[in-house]
C-alpha cells in the first residue's frame, strides 16, 4: 500500500502470504490499468500549464513526497495490518498549485515506488502504482472542476484544496476494499472512525500546505518562517513517534509473554518424558511469536531457534522471507559451528556485511542478509536457543538502538518464560509419574484414562502384581528389588506398546488401561503380560524366577453406569486378591468382595427407601413416527441410596423380585405413573404411561384387581396405562401368565412385549398373547447402521407386528439415521437417547415445555409435538 493518509499496510510476511490471493492480485492489476487510463484521460482534458521552473520544481516535489512517506505514523488496526498516516497532502497541494499534472504524477510515482523498492516490499508495487496514478488523476480532475466552477473570482486555492481532500477519501475506500479481499476486513463503525481520523489529518496537512505557500509567496523571508515551523512539527512528530514506538514495544512484550504462557497450558494432565515444548499446537504458538517479533522489529526475516532439551537438536522456526535452501538444509553440526551463533553472555550482537569479519560476512551471505541482530535465549542452567533478525525494512537506515534494546528485552522475557515452562513441565511430570520407572503413578493413571473411560463403553483396567519382589528385596536389598521393578516395567511397556496408559502403583504392583479397541482381548493380554513377567530375571550373577498375577475389571461389567478409574482399579484389585495358583488371571465378578452384604442391605432397606423418598420414577418419552407427536412415556424406577449413591435397577430390582417385595415396587411405580397421567389429563393432554411388569407379578392373580382399583382411584382411562413384559417372562410359565394377561387386557390396559427378538420370538406364542404392542430390542436398533443382519431383523419385526395388527415400538434410537430408517420401514413409535434420556418428573416436565408445542389433534384434542 502507499504510505499516505489512509493506505493500509502490513508486514511483509502477511503480504507475502496474501500475494497468492488471486482476488487481491486481480484487484491490484485492475486498479493499475484503471489508474493509467484515468491518467491519460486527465492529461488530455487538462489545459497546458506553462512553468519555466520545472527543472527545480520536479526534483523538489520528489524530495517532498519522499519526506512525507518517510515521516509516517503506522497505526495497527488488525493483526499484521497497519493504517499509515503521512504528510503526503502537503507536497500534493503545492504541486496542484504550481506544477503540471505530468510532473506531479511522475514525482509521486518515483517517490512512492522508489520507497517500496528501497524497503524490498515488492509485493505491493502493483497495487501502489495503480493507487498513485488514480490519486493524482482524481486530484487534478477535481481541482480543475472546482476552478472552472468558481471562475476567476473565487479563491485561488479552492481547487487545490478540494482536489487534495479527495485523495485520502479515495485511498480509504480502495484500502478498505483491499483489506476485505485479504480477509482482514474491519467493522463498519471502526472503518468510519478510521476514515474520519484520516480525513482530519488530511485537512490539517492541506491547510498547512496552503498557509505555507501563501506565506512564502507573499512574505519576504517567509521561507525561513516555514522552515522553523516545519522543524517544530518534525520535532513533535519524532517525539510522538518515539512514544508510539515505546507503546508498541510494550504491547509486543506483553503479547509475546502471554503467548508463551498460553502455549504451556494446552496440556494439564500427565506428560510423557519425551514430550517436547515445540510440537503440535505449541509449534503454531511459537511461529506466531516469531511473526510478532519480526513485525515489531520491522525485519525482513526472524529466525527463532529453540532447544528445550540439551540432548535434542535445535528446532528452527522462520517468520518472513524463507531461509535460503542451503541454510534450511544445514546439519546440526554446521549450526553449532556457525560464527553468528557463537553466543557467550546474554547481550545482543549486531552484524553487518559492510564491517563484519570474513567468517561473519560469509555467514550473513549464506542467509541472504546484509545485517543481523542475534541474541541468545539463555536459561538459568543452559542455552535454550537464539533469535536472529535479518535486514530491517528501514526508512533510511538499518537496526538502531531501540531495536537492540527491544530484542534484548524480548529475549530476556522469552528465556524466563521458557525456563518457567520447563520447570512447570518437570513439576507436572513428577506429579504424575513414578520416579523409579518413569511410568505413570496412581494420579497419573487416573488423569490419563479418565476421559477415555468416560467415552468408552467397555474399557478395562488391569492390575498386575509381581509376587517375588518382596523376597528379592529382603534377601538382596532394596536396590536389587528396584532393578527388578524397572525391568518388569520395561517388559510391560514393550508388551503393551507406547500408546497404552501404564502405571506403577506401589512396590511390584502395576496397572494399565485398555480402551474399547482392545477391551475384547483383555483376558488374552492379561495372560501375555503374566507370562512376560514370569520369565526369570538376571540379578547380579543370579537368576531369579518370578511369578505374577493379574486381575482386571471392565466398565461393561460394572455395577454403576459410569465408574471412575479408581472404582475399576479397586475392582481389579479385588480380582487380584481372588486369584489362586491354578488361576493366576481373573476377571472381576460381582460375586467378589461384599456383594452379598450389599445386596442384603438393599433388600432390607427397600421398604424404608420407598417411604423416605429414596425411590423415584423417571420418565423416557415415546414419540410417534413420522408425526413426531409425543404419545407417552415409559416409567423407570430409580434408587438414590444415602450410602451407595445411585443404585442401578439391574442390581436392586432382581433382589427385590427374589425377596417377594416386587408387589410393593410395582404398585409404587404404577401409582406414580397414574398420578402423572391424571395431571396431563387435567391439562387436556392425552398421553399414556408404560410400566414394566415382573415375571412374579404375572403369577399374582390379584394383580388385575389392584390395577382396576388404581385406575379408579386416579380416574384414568385404562387405555392410557401400558404394561411391558418380556418374552422370556411370559414363556417361563405361560399357563400362569396368560390368565392374568387376559384379565388385564379385558380391563382395557395396553399390553406390550418388551425386548422382542431376544427371547423365544415364537410366532405361535405371540399370536396366543393378548398383546397390543411389540418393542424391538435396542440391540438390533443400535446395530442397524453397521450390520445388515440387524437391519433385516428390525424390518422383519415391523412387518410381522403390522401383519398381526400390533403397534411397533423401537427402543434405543440414538441418531437421526436410525430414526429415518425406522420411518422408512413404517415403524410406529420411537424411544431412545435421540429423543431424550430418562428424566425425573420435574426435568421431564421441563423437557416437554422446551421441546414440544401444543397443537390440536385429528380428534380435536390437545397433542404435543417435538419442535426439534
Amino acid at each position: 500500500m502507499s504510505d499516505r493518509a489512509s493506505a493500509p499496510v502490513s508486514d511483509s510476511a502477511a503480504w507475502s502470504a496474501k500475494s497468492t490471493n488471486r482476488a487481491f492480485s486481480a484487484f491490484a492489476v485492475t486498479l493499475l490499468v484503471a489508474g493509467v487510463v484515468c491518467a491519460g484521460m486527465v492529461a488530455a482534458w487538462l489545459p497546458e500549464k506553462e512553468n519555466t521552473s520545472l527543472f527545480w520544481i520536479g526534483p523538489l516535489l520528489v524530495v517532498g513526497f519522499l519526506l512525507a512517506e518517510q515521516l509516517a505514523i503506522n497505526v495497527d488496526v488488525r493483526s499484521g495490518v497497519a493504517w499509515t498516516i503521512s504528510f503526503t497532502e502537503i507536497p500534493l497541494v503545492l504541486g496542484l498549485l504550481v506544477a503540471p499534472f505530468e510532473v506531479v504524477l511522475a514525482a509521486h510515482v518515483v517517490a512512492g515506488v522508489g520507497t517500496l523498492l528501497g524497503r524490498r516490499i515488492l509485493d505491493r508495487a502493483v497495487y501502489n502504482a495503480g493507487l498513485m496514478f488514480m490519486e493524482i488523476s482524481v486530484a487534478f480532475a477535481a481541482a480543475e472542476a472546482v476552478n472552472r466552477m468558481i471562475g476567476a473570482g473565487g479563491p485561488f486555492w479552492a481547487g487545490a484544496f478540494v482536489g487534495t481532500i479527495t485523495v485520502p477519501l479515495l485511498a480509504s475506500v480502495l484500502g478498505l476494499c483491499a483489506l476485505r479481499l485479504m480477509g482482514k476486513s474491519m467493522r463498519v463503525g471502526n472503518s468510519v472512525r478510521l476514515v474520519l481520523q484520516t480525513l482530519v489529518v488530511a485537512l490539517l496537512n492541506t491547510s498547512a500546505g496552503l498557509v505555507g505557500y501563501q506565506i512564502v509567496s507573499t512574505t519576504e523571508w517567509g521561507g525561513v518562517l516555514i522552515i522553523l515551523v516545519l522543524a517544530g512539527i518534525v520535532a513533535t512528530y519524532l517525539a510522538y513517534s518515539g512514544l508510539l514506538r515505546e507503546q508498541r514495544d510494550l504491547e509486543a512484550l506483553s503479547e509475546v509473554s502471554l503467548r508463551v504462557a498460553r502455549s504451556g497450558q494446552h496440556g494439564t494432565g500427565p506428560r510423557q518424558p519425551d514430550d517436547d515444548l515445540t510440537t503440535g499446537v505449541e509449534e503454531d504458538e511459537w511461529q506466531l511469536i516469531a511473526e510478532r517479533i519480526r513485525e515489531q522489529l520491522n525485519a525482513n526475516r526472524v529466525v527463532l531457534r529453540l532447544r528445550t532439551d540439551p540432548q535434542e537438536a535445535m528446532i528452527t522456526l522462520v517468520a518472513g522471507e524463507p531461509l535460503p535452501e542451503e541454510m534450511a538444509a544445514t546439519d546440526p553440526r554446521a549450526v553449532r559451528e556457525d560464527p553468528i551463533l557463537q553466543l557467550p553472555g546474554t547481550h545482543v550482537r549486531y552484524y553487518r556485511v559492510a564491517d563484519a569479519t570474513e567468517d561473519v560476512t560469509e555467514a550473513l551471505l549464506r542467509r541472504d542478509a546484509q545485517e543481523a541482530l542475534v541474541v541468545p535465549l539463555r536459561g538459568a542452567t543452559q542455552l535454550l536457543g537464539a533469535v536472529e533478525a535479518h535486514d530491517r525494512l528501514s526508512r533510511w537506515r538499518g537496526f538502531g538502538k531501540a531495536d537492540i534494546q527491544l530484542l534484548r528485552t524480548l529475549a530476556s522475557h522469552l528465556a524466563t518464560a521458557v525456563d518457567n515452562r520447563r520447570l512447570l513441565a518437570r513439576l507436572r511430570h513428577d506429579a504424575y509419574h513414578d520416579p523409579l520407572t518413569g511410568l505413570l503413578n496412581r494420579p497419573g493413571l487416573r488423569e490419563a484414562c479418565a476421559e477415555p473411560l468416560r467415552e468408552s463403553q467397555k474399557g478395562v483396567v488391569l492390575r498386575i502384581d509381581l509376587d517375588i519382589l518382596s523376597t528379592v528385596s529382603d534377601a538382596l536389598g532394596q536396590a536389587w528389588g528396584n532393578r527388578m521393578v524397572v525391568a518388569a516395567g520395561r517388559r510391560l511397556r514393550d508388551a503393551l506398546g507406547a500408546d497404552v496408559p501404564l502405571a506403577r502403583l506401589e512396590g511390584g504392583a502395576f496397572a494399565a488401561f485398555l480402551d474399547d479397541s482392545r477391551a475384547g482381548e483383555a483376558h488374552e493380554i492379561a495372560e501375555r503380560l503374566r507370562a512376560g513377567l514370569s520369565v526369570p530375571y538376571p540379578v547380579d550373577r543370579l537368576t531369579v524366577e518370578a511369578s505374577a498375577v493379574v486381575g482386571y475389571a471392565s466398565k461393561a461389567d460394572s455395577e454403576t453406569e459410569d465408574p471412575d478409574p479408581d472404582a475399576l482399579l479397586q475392582r481389579a484389585d479385588v480380582a487380584v486378591r481372588a486369584t489362586s495358583e491354578g488361576t493366576p488371571v481373573k476377571a472381576y465378578a460381582p460375586s467378589m468382595g461384599h456383594l452379598f452384604l450389599r445386596r442384603f442391605q438393599l433388600v432390607t432397606q427397600f421398604r424404608q427407601a420407598v417411604e423416605t423418598g429414596q425411590i423415584s420414577v423417571h420418565y423416557q418419552p415415546k414419540v410417534a413416527l413420522p408425526s413426531r407427536q409425543v404419545v407417552g412415556a415409559e416409567a423407570l424406577v430409580r434408587w438414590t441410596h444415602p450410602e451407595f449413591g445411585r443404585v442401578d435397577p439391574d442390581e436392586f430390582v432382581p433382589a427385590v423380585e427374589a425377596t417377594g417385595l416386587v408387589d410393593v415396587l410395582t404398585d409404587f411405580v404404577m401409582d406414580r405413573a397414574l398420578e402423572r397421567v391424571r395431571r396431563w389429563l387435567d391439562r387436556g393432554l392425552r398421553m399414556s404411561i408404560a410400566v414394566n411388569l415382573s415375571v412374579r407379578t404375572l403369577g399374582d392373580e390379584d394383580f388385575p384387581n389392584r390395577v382396576s382399583a388404581a385406575l379408579a382411584r386416579h380416574d384414568v382411562p385404562s387405555g392410557l396405562l401400558t404394561f411391558e413384559l418380556t418374552e422370556s417372562g411370559v414363556m417361563a410359565d405361560p399357563e400362569r401368565a396368560l390368565p392374568v394377561l387376559r384379565r388385564l387386557h379385558a380391563i382395557g390396559v395396553v399390553l406390550a412385549v418388551d425386548d422382542f427378538g431376544t427371547g423365544y420370538s415364537s410366532l405361535a406364542y405371540l399370536r396366543q398373547l393378548p398383546v397390543d404392542e411389540v418393542k424391538i430390542d435396542k440391540s438390533f436398533v443400535l446395530g442397524m447402521g453397521t450390520d445388515l443382519g440387524d437391519m433385516a431383523v428390525v424390518r422383519s419385526i415391523v412387518e410381522l407386528g403390522h401383519s398381526l395388527g400390533l403397534v411397533v415400538v423401537a427402543e434405543g434410537v440414538e441418531d437421526d439415521a436410525a430414526r429415518d430408517q425406522l420411518v422408512g420401514m413404517g415403524c410406529d413409535v420411537a424411544q431412545g437417547y435421540l429423543i431424550s434420556r430418562p428424566l425425573s418428573e420435574d426435568r421431564f416436565e421441563a423437557w416437554l415445555r422446551a421441546r414440544t408445542v401444543q397443537v390440536r389433534g385429528a380428534r380435536d384434542e390437545t397433542v404435543l409435538t417435538l419442535v426439534h
